[in-house]
């Protein structure tokens, strides 16, 4: 019940270190992206966290199904589709935007759910004010995208970049949606199953596509372990106490601090420019987010 979550001072510091952290992957991938190819950063990143979070889960015992009922083929499909394919996604998609946009890109996650939750997941109707806000958001996502998406010119690649990270929401939106569908699972479980699943598939598209990979030097290697073991693995983690601890309402708040961070660490430390259309398509998204799941956020915070 709602009524007996008690939100804390440690909830409020882990739903900000949550949007830090994942507002900052981007800025870390981009760097990354200079010692080695797209998707082998993807590989690398996927593979440190599966390797953290296998340990982290044979140590609690290495539960998975909670129950007799189990659903593997369909949890290797969640797990396509939320981590393999949109790792790959974003880590090519940064050679040719800005971490800003991937960020902003990512708040789109919350209103692709929206019709999809309407037809496939029962009790979630679409209703005026979530229609109202799913409208705003997607103006937001035309702005973001921009008239460059939709015409042929010399940034062919950046209009397929922009479209990759909204491919990139999409396959988040759907892998939320197919998780409801799976039987009770251990979160530890999930998580590692996630990321195992989603290796064995990164590594062999990484092979075809670029070979082996090259061998980087020290501060290429740190930046990989480092997407692997913060916004991977740890975030993960964390993102389970946080909603053991206050719930998912209040867990999902970080959606509306990833694009904000995004764009932030991106100007100031990678000197990326900050140009008017991102910052409508902010607010935009931020707006339609903020109407669509209004019902939600008042209830959280009057405690009801």
């Amino acid at each position: 019940m709602r009524d007996t979550i008690e939100i804390k001072a440690s909830d409020w510091i882990m739903v900000v270190v949550l949007g830090l952290v994942w507002g900052g992957t981007f800025m870390v991938q981009k760097l990354a992206l200079a010692h080695l190819p797209p998707l082998w950063v993807a590989a690398g990143r996927i593979s440190f966290a599966a390797v953290v979070t296998v340990a982290l889960w044979q140590l609690q015992g290495g539960r998975m199904f909670t129950e007799t009922q189990t659903d593997w083929r369909r949890l290797f499909f969640v797990s396509i589709f939320s981590a393999a394919v949109p790792f790959m996604l974003l880590a090519w998609a940064q050679q040719f935007v800005t971490t800003g946009f991937v960020g902003v890109s990512m708040a789109a996650v919350a209103l692709i759910v929206l019709p999809l939750a309407h037809f496939l997941v029962p009790g979630e109707c679409m209703t005026l004010r979530r229609a109202a806000g799913f409208v705003i958001g997607f103006l937001g996502v035309l702005v973001l995208i921009g008239p460059g998406a939709f015409i042929s010119s010399g940034n062919t690649l950046a209009s397929i970049g922009r479209l990759a990270c909204l491919g990139a929401a999409t396959c988040y939106a759907v892998s939320s949606i197919m998780m409801r569908r799976l039987p009770p699972i251990d979160p530890v479980g999930l998580s590692a199953a996630t990321l195992v699943f989603g290796m064995c598939f990164v590594i062999p598209m990484a092979l075809i596509k670029h070979g082996l990979p090259p061998v980087p030097p020290l501060n290429g290697l740190l930046l990989v372990a480092l997407l692997g073991l913060i916004p991977t693995a740890g975030a993960n983690l964390l993102r389970v106490v946080l909603i053991r601890s206050a719930g998912p309402v209040f867990m999902n708040l970080t959606n509306y601090q990833v694009p904000l961070w995004s764009v932030t660490l991106g100007v100031i430390f990678l000197g990326e420019p900050l140009q008017s259309s991102l910052l409508w398509a902010t607010l935009l998204i931020l707006a339609g987010l903020g109407l669509s799941q209004y019902g939600d956020l008042k209830r959280l915070f009057s405690g009801r």
